[in-house]
């Protein structure tokens, strides 16, 4: 439960028409960029929030409710402080935002709504574009590995080991035999070919066959 200045719940309640919403997004290296979504520039909890930023307070409700692992595009960036070069650098990768409801005509009063991490940050037709991942999208990142029969590895990666400039244009389907008669990696071959498949639990001895093991 979100604790509420009484005076700003007051006026949240009453529809009051002076609420907007505010933005604080911290890089990696420290650098803070502040915007808002109203007509001029507020101070936030210490934070300059810069108006006509591009942010899109719809998009922010309507898809920050952070299903696990949900990326939701917040909205464009056009602020100058954005530069293409940074986003090239990947200077907002990671970086993290706070979405805040505020009452400009008293900047003080605010609530947290939601606060997220940059899965991406994209320059595309002049615009900037923010995705973000809520706190649970960690909940369905893959942790340790999968047995399966099929290889995990990505192909040339430090896993796999197979020289890429020596199968140009080669792709894998991440199967043993490929793996052993393609690219000779047998070694490398990251799944479990003897893996019994699914059906081997609905298996059961049978009156005149060889239970001898060999269906596995």
């Amino acid at each position: 439960m979100r604790a509420v200045d009484a005076a700003l719940a007051a006026r949240i309640e009453g529809g009051a028409a002076t609420l907007c919403h505010a933005w604080v997004l911290t890089r990696a290296d420290g650098a803070v960029l502040g915007f808002t979504d109203h007509d001029r520039d507020l101070m936030v909890a210490g934070v300059t929030c810069k108006a006509a930023s591009g942010w899109s307070a719809g998009a922010a409700e309507g898809e920050a409710g952070f299903s696990p692992g949900l990326a939701a595009a917040v909205g464009a960036l056009d602020d100058a402080a954005i530069t293409a070069a940074d986003i090239e650098a990947g200077l907002y990768d990671g970086a993290e935002v706070v979405c805040r409801r505020v009452d400009w005509s008293a900047p003080d009063l605010f609530v947290e709504l939601w606060r997220a991490r940059v899965a991406r940050l994209a320059w595309t037709g002049g615009a900037f574009t923010a995705e973000l991942e809520g706190p649970a999208a960690g909940l369905e990142r893959v942790a340790g590995r999968a047995y399966a029969r099929n290889c995990d590895a990505t192909l040339g990666d430090g896993r796999c080991g197979v020289d890429l400039a020596a199968h140009p244009g080669a792709s894998c389907d991440r199967r043993w035999a490929t793996c052993r008669e393609v690219f000779s990696n047998a070694a490398n071959f990251r799944g479990f070919p003897s893996l019994p498949g699914e059906d081997f639990v609905t298996l059961y001895p049978a009156e005149g066959e060889a239970n001898d093991g060999g269906r596995r």
